[in-house]
């Protein structure tokens, strides 16, 4: 089978479930962000060391695929995809409360940057909050279920968090936002 179908030609593609819509639709911007997202955590993934954090990392491209296939899928086709659940949001909320038990309080806004694999976690986090945004946009017309919006705003806050961890693993000296001051 060809990668190129020429289905998409007329400006439209397929939901799960066989609807076709304009690809700039809600739904296909909102999972086209997840997908934006699962490449730069799939490039986070690459640059770092540690493999809990790798280890994890791939555990959440398998969740934001979820999270896609559940945006992309008309109500009925819905029933036949894996779920995300509050059991997932709990594993992030676990993974952030671990990582910060090691950290020490942060007192400062901090500016991305430092390192790539730092900078990569802040790109992710970034493409995580629009990902967020688009969903609650879709939202207005098509409710996804509550863990979905959850686990996007759990993500966004363990790329912050990831962040600052591999600051401290990485002996990198954390860029604090110190406003300057024009005269």
């Amino acid at each position: 089978m060809s990668v190129y179908t020429k289905t998409g030609d007329q400006g439209k593609t397929a939901l799960i479930g066989g609807k076709r819509v304009f690809k700039n639709h809600p739904r296909i911007e909102a999972y086209g962000t997840v997908d934006e997202l699962m490449a730069h955590t799939a490039l986070l993934m690459d640059v770092l060391e540690d493999g809990d954090d790798k280890a994890f990392l791939l555990w959440t491209l398998d969740r934001l695929m979820v999270v896609s296939s559940v945006l992309a899928a008309e109500a009925d086709a819905v029933k036949k995809l894996p779920a995300l659940t509050s059991g997932d949001v709990l594993r992030v909320e676990r993974a952030i409360d671990g990582m910060e038990s090691r950290l020490e309080p942060s007192r400062s806004f901090i500016l991305p940057g430092g390192h790539p694999s730092v900078s990569q976690c802040h790109v992710a986090r970034t493409v995580c909050r629009r990902a967020e945004r688009a969903i609650v946009a879709l939202g207005q017309e098509y409710e996804a279920p509550l863990a979905v919006y959850e686990y996007m705003n759990r993500m966004s806050d363990y790329f912050f968090v990831l962040s600052r961890k591999i600051t401290k693993d990485m002996h990198v000296t954390p860029k604090k936002w110190i406003p300057v001051v024009d005269e």
